[in-house]
């Protein structure tokens, strides 16, 4: 397999509980992430109607009015509606942004009843999330969906922990109840891109693993190792998966948070729906025994979800930033 071709990890016989699977599943998971730090999954157990029906409630949002949307304006949780050109990706580690993002998306995380104690102590992103009230269907559908995803994620992370010579179970403490988000993303047509402008500039994301829906309509590239810039294939019913800077630090850059990038030259219009997953927000991110020794020392501190994500949040999104600044 070349360095440029994006692996592809068939979950079946792993979530079949097959003999051998996991371990055969976690070889090519530490090849993925080592070499290129992209791979697909199929056979994952998501079926193509419920994917389907989350995209059709994707476009069910992006047209209703500007008003009706901007009523849900993202908040300090980073829940909510972020307008088009809403943010600029400034802390990008391959191309510092320079100009804002052609798209608009609404984000969705865990949705919390009103009386949980982190919703009550309004405890930064464990907030309630912010539904449209003109469209029936919306909230359940999209609320089912990010279930699913949970359970599956909960499944993987021991596919990561063998990869990474450790028990199956290391992680199932840390993911007993993850910090995820659900960016439902609207990118119209675009010709370019221009000089600096994309449907969504180059950058790392900030996930321990981030799984991106299956499309058919294309629209994302992959920064490879040796500098260049590969198109990925729409394969049928295959999510895109990859890690980003939390699956770095917690593998002292063993496992790789790859670029990439997307401009959308379609000729119509393109919605994407990528679901980041972390650890529980309190779970301290430290390089795991596997990945530091005498001769390689942790290269990060120990790193919390909500002090990381408020810097993040802090220096690329522009529509909170004004936001603060008018208080």
């Amino acid at each position: 397999m070349g360095a440029t071709e994006i692996p592809v990890i068939d979950l079946g016989p792993y979530l079949a509980d097959e003999s051998g699977a996991l371990e055969r599943a976690a070889g090519e998971l530490r090849h993925a992430l080592t070499k290129i730090g992209f791979y697909f999954i199929v056979n994952h157990g998501i079926s193509r109607d419920k994917i389907s029906s989350v995209f059709e409630q994707t476009k069910r949002f992006h047209a209703l009015p500007l008003e009706e949307k901007m009523a849900l304006k993202i908040d300090q949780n980073t829940t909510g509606y972020l307008p088009m050109r809403g943010n600029t990706l400034r802390t990008s580690t391959v191309q510092a942004g320079t100009k804002p993002n052609l798209n608009e998306a609404f984000f969705v995380k865990r949705e919390l009843p009103a009386d949980h104690p982190d919703v009550l102590a309004n405890r930064r992103y464990r907030g309630p999330n912010r539904w449209p009230s003109s469209l029936p269907g919306f909230r359940e559908t999209v609320v089912d969906y990010c279930s699913d995803l949970e359970r599956l994620v909960q499944k993987m992370v021991h596919i990561y922990a063998r990869a990474l010579d450790l028990p199956a179970q290391y992680f199932d403490a840390a993911f007993q109840d993850p910090q995820f988000s659900l960016r439902m993303t609207h990118y119209p047509h675009q010709d370019g891109p221009a000089v600096d402008e994309f449907g969504l500039a180059p950058h790392t994301d900030t996930s321990f693993l981030t799984l991106l829906a299956p499309n058919d309509v294309p629209g994302l590239s992959i920064r490879t190792q040796d500098g260049g810039w590969i198109d990925a294939p729409a394969i049928p019913d295959a999510y895109v998966v990859n890690g980003g800077q939390m699956l770095q630090r917690w593998t002292n850059d063993f496992f790789l948070a790859t670029p990439h990038r997307a401009v959308n030259r379609s000729g119509g219009e393109r919605y994407a729906l990528p679901f980041f997953c972390d650890a529980n927000i309190d779970w301290p991110i430290a390089a795991v025994p596997t990945t530091v020794g005498p001769d390689r020392p942790p290269k990060y501190p120990t790193t919390y979800y909500t002090d990381y994500m408020t810097w993040y949040q802090k220096r690329n999104y522009d529509v909170l930033n004004q936001t603060q600044d008018a208080a």
